[in-house]
């Protein structure tokens, strides 16, 4: 009997030994970007097409002499253009897997730096379960996850957000490159000023590094294009995948008034149908007053005296989650911003002094799963308006209130705790 018990224990033990294993790890990574990739050139709808634009726009500029957010207009930051034109090192020919390698070592790169243990410290067992999390959501998200610049700004996001006690000035530098490369870090930047002691240091990082890109940007002659993606993403329609879009969504299904169309400037499908344009319209108002009160909550909650690490991670989690709920646009790799907030509340967890972030990382593994069902696997079926992938959409959308909602209520609930001797983290703890 003693035997047959001890079995069961000694198959789990190895399995955690396994799994605890960084060279199995690593392994994994591997293993994971080849699926994703082949899955990608080979799968259905194209997942990978938004890769192949991006060699478009590169050899418009090379060709043409016109570069988009420099000389034409532009949905992105001008610092999207760096990622795009590395890729292109080996030409066009080769651009696809030339992106897919690019992606593969940026996430190479943050992988190590959470898991690979600084000289003289010890290795922390936790950080390998955080990444082994993150690497489970790049699969359950498929190949969009490695298709888009998303792609490039979540993992450099993340170091940012876990380096912001140890070194908050790299921080800042690390975020505001995220944000001009992809606008959306810009409220991880907000929430960390108001919560984070050393914000004045975080600011100058931020400052500098947003200097650079300014005064390369207008050394190129894209000072008129500068800030023009703000005006290119507010002046867009209500797409097909976001929340708001339920409604006319069905009504096109079942033949009513709604229909949907494909937006050449923008290249995504949309829906056009009454009323559509006033929800369009007062979604970017919407979005701008859920960040701001989410920020004046956290505001206040730090001016009362809780701690930084009771009140970020939810309030991170809060704002990245509102940008993607009160967006006009639902795209898939937004799912992609979720794995900053998560993965830094679940660093943070792990020191015992933040809140458990467990049950929204079981929440974003079931969204990522229900995005990639959708695109690319069933989207031709939800363009031909079939219920199947709309009830999917409206399940995955719903499931995005449930994450905010649980944010903003560990937010107000954990962050009325105010700090003590024994609740202050110690910056080791979350550095890579």
């Amino acid at each position: 009997m003693g035997d047959d018990r001890s079995r069961p224990r000694s198959s789990r033990a190895q399995l955690a030994t396994v799994v605890e294993s960084p060279i199995v790890f690593f392994a994994a990574v591997l293993l994971v970007h080849y699926w994703l990739a082949r899955l990608g050139i080979d799968g259905p709808n194209q997942p990978l097409g938004d890769v192949t634009l991006y060699s478009y726009w590169v050899h418009e500029g090379l060709d043409a002499h016109r570069w988009v957010g420099l000389d034409l207009p532009w949905v992105y930051p001008v610092g999207a253009l760096v990622p795009i034109l590395v890729a292109d090192v080996f030409g066009s020919g080769g651009y696809v897997v030339t992106w897919l390698v690019m992606v593969l070592i940026v996430d190479l790169a943050v992988f190590a730096f959470l898991i690979v243990p600084r000289r003289g410290t010890p290795r922390d067992p936790s950080r390998l379960r955080v990444a082994w999390w993150w690497l489970g959501l790049l699969l359950a998200l498929g190949p969009v996850a490695l298709g888009r610049l998303d792609s490039i700004t979540a993992p450099i996001a993340i170091v940012g957000m876990v380096l912001l006690l140890s070194r908050p000035r790299l921080a800042g530098v690390l975020l505001a490159a995220a944000t001009w490369i992809k606008a959306w870090p810009a409220a991880l930047i907000a929430a960390a000023v108001i919560t984070v002691p050393a914000r004045l240091r975080l600011l100058v990082g931020v400052a500098g590094a947003s200097i650079v890109v300014v005064v390369v940007a207008l050394l190129l002659g894209g000072g008129g294009q500068l800030f023009g993606f703000v005006g290119r993403q507010t002046g867009r329609g209500l797409q097909l995948e976001s929340g708001f879009g339920s409604l006319w969504l069905w009504d096109a299904a079942r033949h009513g008034g709604s229909s949907i169309y494909f937006d050449q400037q923008l290249v995504s499908y949309q829906i056009r149908g009454p009323g559509v344009d006033a929800v369009a319209g007062v979604t970017t108002l919407l979005l701008i007053l859920a960040v701001a009160a989410l920020l004046v909550i956290g505001a206040v909650l730090t001016r009362r005296g809780a701690a930084m690490e009771q009140v970020l991670p939810p309030l991170a989690l809060a704002i990245t989650t509102a940008l993607i709920v009160f967006n006009k646009v639902g795209s898939p790799q937004y799912v992609t911003w979720l794995a900053v907030p998560i993965v830094f509340g679940l660093v943070t967890a792990a020191t015992g002094r933040g809140p458990s972030f467990r049950m929204p990382a079981v929440l974003v593994l079931v969204i990522a799963a229900l995005t990639q069902a959708i695109y690319p696997f069933l989207y031709r079926e939800l363009l031909l308006l079939q219920p199947l992938p709309i009830v999917l959409l409206d399940l995955r959308n719903l499931l995005y209130l449930v994450l905010l909602g649980w944010a903003v209520r560990t937010l107000v609930r954990r962050g009325r705790r105010p700090v003590g001797p024994d609740r202050l983290v110690d910056p080791a703890t979350l550095a890579g």
